[in-house]
């Protein structure tokens, strides 16, 4: 697969536990749209043909032109890579647009983003929401995560900032751990909010359960999304958040978001 070649070509592909994406503005964010590019365009064919080079089974489940010129961006087994037009040159790193102060990714990568999130119903999560949100994030949590736990601690807050949080399980050890299991058993519990509120402050959860329940999925979906640490915040644009952020501080990123996709709308 081109993920494990890329794993010994670039040295790359890493799971960090509790993993903090580290942000200069404290939020990372969206950058202008770029202009898409046709499919079959002669830097994608070349990027294609180069990245076949390095796996035959090659099959990227996004590409579209990156948020600068002269590169591709391509989403393949969760990982976002740039690629030159060309097909020279290859590198694994969410770029920062200095004159915007924020991180850059297209708008192709965020409607990706947006149409795998909201394959995951709204039934199968668990849901802290005030009475008239303003905002509505996805979460990728998990209960040993101390992160996960300090964000759960300010969920009051969050919902006094107009935010609606959706949690989905991303159980950071794997599917079969007892990290798993413990996730499976809150979702299966007949009151999930209050066996995750209780699992998180105490590390205790329900007894033993087992019921249909999404938590193989929701996994799944997250490293699709390329979640390689807990709490993995999106919000509702598809943006990537990064990790823990204080209930006012992520409240602010929502709002530049917000900001950004009206003056982006404005100016078309």
């Amino acid at each position: 697969m081109l993920r494990f070649a890329l794993c010994a070509l670039l040295g790359a592909a890493s799971l960090s536990a509790c993993a903090q994406p580290a942000s200069p503005t404290g939020a990372a964010a969206a950058a202008k749209p770029a202009a898409p590019a046709a499919a079959g365009a002669p830097g994608e064919q070349r990027v294609r043909a180069a990245l076949l080079q390095l796996d035959p089974n090659f099959k990227p489940d996004y590409m579209g032109a990156a948020p600068f010129p002269g590169f591709r961006e391509v989403v393949v087994g969760g990982q976002v890579l740039y690629v030159s037009d060309d097909g020279r040159y290859l590198f694994q790193a969410q770029p920062f647009d200095i004159q915007e102060k924020q991180f850059a990714s297209s708008e192709g990568l965020l409607s990706y983003r947006r149409k795998l999130l909201e394959s995951a119903p709204r039934a199968e999560r668990i849901v802290f929401a005030p009475a008239n949100p303003k905002y509505t994030i996805s979460v990728f949590t998990d209960i040993e995560c101390g992160y996960c736990r300090k964000l759960h601690s300010e969920i009051a807050e969050l919902n006094k900032q107009g935010i609606a949080v959706e949690y989905l399980a991303f159980p950071r050890m794997g599917l079969g751990s007892q990290d798993y299991k413990d996730m499976v058993a809150v979702w299966c519990a007949a009151d999930r909010k209050r066996a995750l509120t209780e699992a998180k402050a105490s590390g205790k959860v329900p007894g033993a359960a087992s019921c249909k329940n999404p938590v193989t999925m929701q996994y799944n979906l997250g490293q699709r999304l390329g979640v390689n640490g807990t709490p993995a915040i999106f919000a509702p644009d598809g943006t990537q958040l990064g990790g823990y952020l204080p209930p006012a501080q992520l409240r602010q990123a929502l709002d530049k978001r917000a900001a950004e996709a009206t003056k982006a709308g404005g100016s078309r």
